[in-house]
């Protein structure tokens, strides 16, 4: 079995930076997360629209206890099958749902 890579966009580091003032568990839920898809998993339900193969999916937050629907949003690009990229990450109670768009122009900013 290949090793599964996973890197960050610098959208996604600034959104942990910022998330981290706040909920001082994320790195722990985010890891949590990162071992599932080396595990070969590719949770959460892909977005339709954004032009690439992108995810989102439902993190419980630690800090919260409000399980899976009032944790994080995570999106992330399935690049290859042995690379994934993390998107970005946002509360859902401090965020609304973030369009195709604005993710196609974060994959977009990765390449360039």
């Amino acid at each position: 079995m290949s090793k599964l890579s996973v890197g960050y966009s610098p959208q996604f580091k600034r959104d942990v930076k910022q998330l981290f003032k706040k909920y001082r568990q994320i790195q722990r839920d985010v890891n949590a997360f990162i071992e599932q898809l080396k595990q070969g998993e590719t949770p959460g339900d892909q977005i339709p629209g954004a032009g690439y193969p992108v995810y989102k999916v439902r993190l419980k937050s630690s800090d919260l206890s409000k399980g899976k629907r009032g944790g994080y949003r995570l999106i992330y690009y399935l690049k290859t099958a042995e690379r994934i990229i993390l998107i970005t990450i946002y509360a859902k109670s401090e965020q609304a749902d973030i369009s195709p768009d604005e993710i196609r122009r974060i994959i977009e900013d990765l390449s360039s």
